[in-house]
C-alpha cells in the first residue's frame, strides 16, 4: 500500500499555467529524483525533461549545512543559465529542508521540493505509531522536529536515520545491489511493536532515493505498513503550478539526463536511465571545492 504526500512549492508561478512544452528540470544529489521524474512525466508528458543528478557532491548528508546551501547555490546557478527551465523540482529532503528559501530568494524560477511527510502520516495511521525513515540529516533538522509536533502530537514517530540506503539504491540502479541481509538491517528500526499489541502501521520513505527499493522494502519488511511516496504528490503540485496537458498537446516531450562528474555512470545504470526514458546523458562538470 502506497500514500503520498504533498510538496513545497513557490506560489509565484501563477503565470506558467498557460505554458506549453513548459521546460521541467528536475534535481537530486544523485538518482533519488529519478522517482519523481517518473511522477512529474505521467502527470506532463509533453513537458522538456531536464534531469540532474549532482553525483560529484553525492551524499548531501556528508556536507555541513552552510556547505550544503552553497554547493546547491553553485550549481543551480549554473543549470538555470544553461536550461532557462520554466520550473524546478528538488527532488531531496535534504536540499529541499535546508535550501529552498536561499534558492527562492536567489532566483524568480519557481521551485517546488520535498517536505518529510510527517501530516500524510498521522491522517493515515490507526496505531498511532509512525515511523520516518530519513537520512541522518533530515532526522537531526529541527524542519522535521517542528512538523511531528504541529502535525503527529497524538502519535510515537520513531526517526530512522540510514546511513547506507541512499548509497544501496544507486548501487541498485548501478547494476550492484546489496544483498537483502544488509536491506532489511536498514529498515528493521523502522518497525515497533508496544507492549499493548499496537505496531507500527506507516513508514514514510523521507528520501527520494528510497522508493528505488521499494518493492525490495515490501518483502523484507516484518509485516505489512503504508509505504509513504513522495512522488505523486510533487507530481500534483507542479501541475497545479504549470497546469495539465494541453488540449493541442500530441507528442511526448523529451527526457535528458546530466551529471555533475559523472562517475556513477556504469553500463548497467546507463541503460535503467535509458530504461526511464533517458537515452542522452551528459556531464556538466562542476567538481565539489575541497573542503
Amino acid at each position: 500500500m502506497r500514500i503520498d504526500l504533498m510538496a513545497g512549492a513557490s506560489l509565484s508561478a501563477a503565470a506558467l499555467r498557460s505554458a506549453a512544452e513548459p521546460t521541467i528540470l528536475v534535481f537530486d544529489s544523485g538518482l533519488g529524483g529519478l522517482t519523481v521524474l517518473d511522477a512529474v512525466r505521467r502527470a506532463r508528458p509533453d513537458a522538456r525533461y531536464i534531469y540532474v543528478g549532482d553525483d560529484a557532491a553525492f551524499p548531501y548528508g556528508r556536507l555541513g549545512e552552510a556547505a550544503l546551501v552553497a554547493r546547491v547555490l553553485t550549481v543551480m546557478e549554473r543549470l538555470v543559465a544553461t536550461h532557462r527551465p520554466d520550473l524546478v523540482v528538488i527532488a531531496c529532503n535534504t536540499a529541499s529542508t535546508l535550501v529552498l528559501p536561499a534558492l527562492r530568494q536567489r532566483f524568480t524560477t519557481p521551485f517546488v521540493g520535498v517536505v518529510p511527510p510527517i501530516k500524510p502520516a498521522a491522517e493515515a495511521t490507526r496505531s498511532r505509531l509512525v515511523s520516518l525513515l530519513a537520512t541522518p540529516g533530515t532526522v537531526a533538522r529541527s524542519y522535521t522536529r517542528d512538523l511531528i509536533a504541529t502535525y503527529a502530537g497524538a502519535c510515537t514517530v520513531t526517526l530512522v536515520g540510514s546511513r547506507n540506503l541512499a548509497g544501496y539504491a544507486e548501487a541498485e540502479l548501478a547494476g550492484v545491489p546489496v544483498d537483502d541481509v544488509a536491506l532489511a538491517a536498514e529498515i528493521a528500526p523502522c518497525f515497533v511493536t508496544e507492549a499493548d499489541g499496537r505496531r507500527t502501521d506507516v513508514v514514510c520513505l523521507a528520501c527520494t532515493h528510497y522508493p528505488l527499493l521499494l518493492p525490495r522494502l515490501e518483502r523484507l519488511a516484518p509485516w505489512p505498513v503504508a509505504w509513504i511516496d513522495p512522488a505523486p504528490a510533487i507530481a500534483r503540485r507542479v501541475v497545479q503550478l504549470i497546469g495539465p496537458v494541453p488540449r493541442e498537446a500530441d507528442q511526448p516531450g523529451s527526457t535528458h539526463g546530466a551529471f555533475t562528474s559523472g562517475t556513477c555512470l556504469t553500463d548497467p545504470l546507463r541503460t535503467a536511465l535509458a530504461a526511464r526514458g533517458i537515452g542522452e546523458v551528459a556531464i556538466e562538470a562542476i567538481p565539489l571545492p575541497l573542503q
